[in-house]
């Protein structure tokens, strides 16, 4: 949980007056689990009633020669995936999010996919009401007037300091001054909460040399905001000495602003440069704040969104992997790369297509898959599966009937490769307009190798469904040949 910082606020505008903002630490937003629906393909109609004909003819062609029958409707539903892909039209990709508006019509755009991936269970009910909550906290703060300023750290506790600072920023337009009691030593997430991360401008005030909880402070910094290190100095310090002994212990990616002062009459000359940055780029640095405000709140839509998308493509890899490997029991292959084709080309890429909301054609996800195919193919992903699985028949004798049980269980876990490669390829372009396949030739034996490496750490899960799964296929032909019980 954020732990919030105490604060009071005080306006300088010119003249002076006092402004309050509400503070609102952002809720935790609880990821639900829910099934998607594969689609209909309606305009495939004639194609599919052929298919569905030829899916009879693999069951009577099995039940005949006496092997493991998968349904008709599988058998139908693994040719169908080969063949029933889509070549309609591009969909438009998303708004640029050059500006603060493009990344508040991003946001409204994850909302909706957060909407289409929910259930109606009460923690999607809540989650969606913190999120409505937290967007419109961004539409309210793209409306407010004037700049506001952080005041945190060592604050000196005489009040005549705070008037003082306040004259010394005063300006044209109006300015909101935030002040924090001393910030924690220690907290669990060391985050920032409102509004002191909604602020133009962070004044910092430490007093050297840099303890470590100021130092976590300043490295927790939301990226981008501005910050000003108003370091109080004794009278007989020396500032230039002090100051590189100060830089000496900030992180290298520091870039704010040093500024050494010793008294209450120095505060004017020594914040004139930030006020009359205030005065002069007060535009800018309101569209600054705005666009790094919603960027970070996509930033973190889009990993909680993430995480809900990889629970609903568990699902679908899990479905797809058995389809497959039922296609290959009922109509065994020559080859897998024509397996590789119908999986690369089938139903779980182009569900994979909706759950990431990706733009591309069916043409460009098409050659995608296939070129990560080909990088699973190249780097034996089906030699080691093949070689690996061998052991997992020996344990079922019933299964020994299944002529195609290994070759089915390698293009199972072939499936699984191509699709984990996959995800990651879609989750690494959202927002991307058309895929990069020059590059994606250069990374694709890295994507596969890392999404192997990823399943051979799930391997011993993989094989008990395997296991489940044979003695599934291998009870129906126990049962329709008696005489092999005998």
């Amino acid at each position: 949980m954020t732990t919030p910082l105490p604060s009071s606020s005080a306006t300088a505008p010119q003249p002076l007056g006092r402004a309050l903002l509400p503070e609102a630490s952002p809720a935790g937003l609880k990821a639900p689990a829910a099934a998607l629906a594969l689609a209909s393909g309606r305009q495939f109609w004639p194609l599919a009633a052929s298919l569905a004909g030829g899916g009879l003819l693999l069951d009577g062609l099995g039940r005949a020669s006496h092997l493991p029958v998968v349904p008709a409707t599988a058998a139908a539903l693994a040719l169908f995936g080969l063949w029933s892909w889509d070549r309609g039209s591009r969909r438009s990709s998303g708004p640029a999010a050059t500006d603060a508006q493009g990344w508040l019509r991003r946001l409204e755009r994850l909302d909706e996919q957060f909407a289409h991936l929910a259930d109606d269970g009460s923690a999607d009910g809540m989650a969606r009401a913190a999120r409505t909550q937290e967007l419109e906290h961004q539409r309210q703060l793209l409306q407010r007037p004037g700049l506001h300023l952080a005041v945190v750290g060592s604050v000196p506790s005489d009040p005549t300091w705070r008037s003082q600072l306040a004259a010394a920023l005063r300006g044209a337009q109006v300015l909101t001054l935030h002040w924090s009691r001393p910030l924690p030593a220690a907290t669990p997430s060391w985050q920032w909460p409102e509004p002191f991360s909604s602020c133009e401008q962070v004044v910092y005030c430490l007093k050297p040399p840099l303890m470590a909880a100021d130092l976590r402070w300043l490295q927790a910094l939301p990226a981008a905001q501005p910050v000003t290190l108003l370091v109080q100095l004794d009278p007989d310090q020396d500032a230039g000495s002090a100051l590189s002994a100060l830089r000496s212990q900030l992180p290298p990616s520091f870039a704010g602003e040093l500024c050494p002062w010793r008294g209450p009459d120095d505060l004017s000359a020594v914040l004139a440069p930030l006020a009359q940055r205030c005065r002069h780029a007060g535009r800018e640095l309101r569209a600054r704040r705005q666009e790094r405000c919603l960027a970070a709140l996509h930033r973190r839509w889009q990993g909680e969104l993430e995480t809900i998308r990889r629970q609903h493509f568990q699902q679908l890899q899990q479905r797809t992997q058995w389809l497959v490997a039922a296609g290959v029991v009922a109509a065994p292959v020559p080859s897998l790369d024509l397996l590789v084709l119908a999986v690369a080309n089938g139903l779980m890429v182009r569900e994979m297509a909706r759950l990431w909301d990706c733009p591309w054609s069916a043409d460009q996800l098409r050659s995608t898959a296939n070129e990560l195919a080909r990088a699973s193919l190249s780097l034996g992903v089906v030699e080691w599966s093949t070689q690996a699985l061998a052991g997992v028949i020996r344990w079922h004798g019933a299964t020994w009937l299944l002529g195609s049980a290994v070759q089915a269980l390698s293009a199972a876990y072939l499936t699984r490769v191509v699709g984990r490669a996959m995800a990651d390829t879609l989750a690494r372009s959202v927002g991307v307009d058309e895929p990069d396949l020059e590059r994606l030739r250069r990374e694709a034996p890295l994507l596969v190798a890392r999404a192997a490496e990823e399943e051979r750490l799930n391997w011993q899960g993989f094989v008990q469904q395997a296991r489940q799964w044979l003695a599934e296929q291998a009870r129906p032909a126990v049962v329709s040949n008696p005489s092999s019980a005998l």
